[in-house]
């Protein structure tokens, strides 16, 4: 496998990010529906914005490729009308930067559902961070925030764990992974046998 991302590389990429730029600016408005509901159990939805990295990386399996997914994904997202306003960009940029360092640290060898839904923890983890910053969290009691934390990297596995790896097993059924990626040493031992 080359290291270094190709033209079409990017522009898979930026695709797969446009499609959940939009998809997180429809989430929007199910993470508020939820809301109203209490005991922060809207942030089981939260892990749908770190979805596109996991996505683009399990599809493209190259470095950089969940970084920049989840940085175009958030500016699709900004650019349809957010309602979180610029700070999605800021939040994609951490979000983006904290899954792609999951991924580094496996090298860009694993491919699989514990690697993506580490991703999306750290992600939660880097989006926590930044709502600590903004002083989010001060706004509840101790045992509120435990929720929240709790929900959010529950709802990041789920989400941009197991629905991503299964998103993209699904793609890999009908072939359409075979046009993103060469041929693997076990795609050619299948021939043989």
């Amino acid at each position: 496998m080359k290291k270094g991302l190709r033209l079409t590389d990017i522009l898979v990429t930026i695709v797969i990010a446009l499609v959940f730029g939009i998809v997180y600016k429809i989430w929007g408005p199910v993470y508020a529906f939820l809301s109203p509901i209490g005991l922060q159990i809207q942030e089981l939805s939260y892990g749908m914005w770190f979805i596109a990295a996991s996505v683009a990386y399990l599809l493209i399996r190259k470095a950089g490729v969940a970084f920049l997914a989840e940085v175009a994904a958030a500016s699709g997202e900004f650019l349809v009308g957010s309602e979180f306003g610029l700070m999605v960009l800021v939040y994609g940029v951490i979000q983006g930067l904290f899954a792609e360092l999951v991924f580094a640290g496996f090298r860009y060898k694993r491919f699989d559902m514990l690697a993506v839904s580490l991703a999306g923890i750290a992600a939660a983890i880097g989006s926590l961070l930044l709502d600590l910053f903004r002083g989010y969290l001060f706004d509840y009691v101790w045992w509120n925030v435990m929720l929240l934390i709790s929900f959010r990297i529950i709802g990041a596995v789920l989400l941009a764990g197991i629905l991503a790896y299964a998103i993209v097993k699904a793609l890999e059924a009908t072939g359409v992974t075979s046009l993103l990626r060469p041929a693997s040493k076990e795609d050619y031992d299948s021939l043989r046998h």
